[in-house]
C-alpha cells in the first residue's frame, strides 16, 4: 500500500471514529443527563438562573446535606405508589406479547405457505388497519365497553393492544417464514412429522431470531403505549407512561415534577437492560429476512 493511499485509511478511520464519538454523545446525552438530575431537587434541576446548578446542587446540598437525593424516587415509588404502575405494566406487556407472538406464529407460518390469493387481501387488510390513528380505533370501543361494565381493567386494555399490534407481527413473522425454505418442513413432513410438528420442531428453531425480535418489538409497543392505556384504564390500573404523564398533570404545581423524572429513569432502564441483554438476537433477528433462501 501506498504511503497516499495509507494516509487516506487513517484520516477515514479517524475521521468515522470521531464521527461515532460524538454521535455516541449526543445520543446518550440526553438519557444520561435525566438520570443525573433524578438526583437533585427541583430547584437544582430546573434552575433558571444558573445550568450549572444541575451539576453541582447547591439547593440540593443546603436541603438535604448531600449533593445527591433520592427523594424523587422515594416520591414516585412510595407516596405516588409508582410500583402499581410498574406491576400493571409487567402484566399487560408480558400477556401482549406473548398473546401476539402466539397468534402471529401462526398466522405469519399459514400465510407464508398459503398459496391461494386472499393471502394477499389479508395481509392488505391488516396493513390498512395497523396504519390507523390508534385514537380512532380506541374511541370505537368506548361505548361497548362502559355497557358491558368492562372499562377500566387491564384484561380490556392487553385484548385492545393485542389487536392493534396483530397487524404488525402477521407482517413480520410472515416475511420471516417466507425467508425459510418450504423444502424445510416439507422435508420434516415426508419424516412423518404432522403439519404442526413440523412447524414446531423444525421451522421455529430455525427463525427463533426472529420470533425474539418481533417480540421485543411487541414488547415495546406495549411497555411505551399512551393512547390506549390513558384511555381505557382507570387511574388505580394504570400503566408506567400515563402514570408519569399524570405526575406531571398534577404534581408540577406542588413542586413535584421530579418524581416525573425519577420515574421516567426508572421506566427507561428496563429498556436498556432489555435491549442490551438480547442484542445480538435482535441483529440477526433484523438481517434474517433480508436473505432469502
Amino acid at each position: 500500500m501506498s504511503s497516499k493511499a495509507r494516509s487516506r485509511s487513517t484520516t477515514l478511520v479517524v475521521f468515522s471514529t470521531a464521527f461515532i464519538v460524538l454521535w455516541l454523545i449526543v445520543a446518550a446525552f440526553p438519557f444520561l443527563w435525566t438520570v443525573w438530575g433524578s438526583f437533585k431537587v427541583e430547584a437544582d434541576f430546573f434552575s433558571r438562573t444558573d445550568w450549572m446548578n444541575a451539576v453541582t446542587g447547591p439547593v440540593t446540598q443546603a436541603r438535604t446535606g448531600s449533593a445527591f437525593t433520592g427523594a424523587g424516587y422515594h416520591g414516585a415509588w412510595v407516596e405516588q405508589e409508582f410500583w402499581r404502575a410498574a406491576i400493571n405494566t409487567l402484566i399487560v406487556t408480558v400477556f401482549v406479547t406473548l398473546i401476539s407472538l402466539t397468534f402471529g406464529t401462526l398466522g405469519g407460518y399459514a400465510l407464508a405457505r398459503s398459496g391461494y390469493r386472499y393471502t394477499f387481501w389479508i395481509l392488505m387488510a391488516a396493513l390498512v388497519f395497523r396504519a390507523m390513528p390508534h385514537v380512532t380505533l380506541v374511541s370505537g370501543y368506548l361505548l361497548p365497553f362502559f355497557q358491558l361494565n368492562i372499562w377500566g381493567i387491564l384484561p380490556t386494555t392487553i385484548i385492545v393492544i393485542v389487536a392493534i399490534n396483530q397487524p404488525f407481527t402477521l407482517w413480520m413473522l410472515h416475511s420471516f417464514f417466507l425467508s425459510i425454505p418450504k423444502d424445510l418442513d416439507e422435508s420434516a413432513m415426508v419424516d412423518g412429522c404432522s403439519r404442526f410438528q413440523a412447524f414446531r420442531l423444525v421451522v421455529i428453531p430455525v427463525m427463533w431470531p426472529g420470533v425474539i425480535t418481533t417480540g421485543l418489538f411487541s414488547f415495546l409497543l406495549a411497555y411505551n403505549d399512551f393512547t390506549v392505556t390513558a384511555m381505557l384504564l382507570s387511574q388505580e390500573n394504570q400503566t408506567m407512561v400515563p402514570k408519569i404523564a399524570s405526575f406531571l398533570g398534577s404534581t408540577q404545581a406542588e413542586g413535584k415534577v421530579m418524581y416525573a423524572v425519577a420515574a421516567v429513569v426508572s421506566a427507561i432502564a428496563p429498556l436498556f437492560l432489555l435491549v442490551l441483554f438480547f442484542q445480538k438476537q435482535i441483529v440477526s433477528g433484523l438481517t434474517a429476512g433480508a436473505v432469502k433462501g
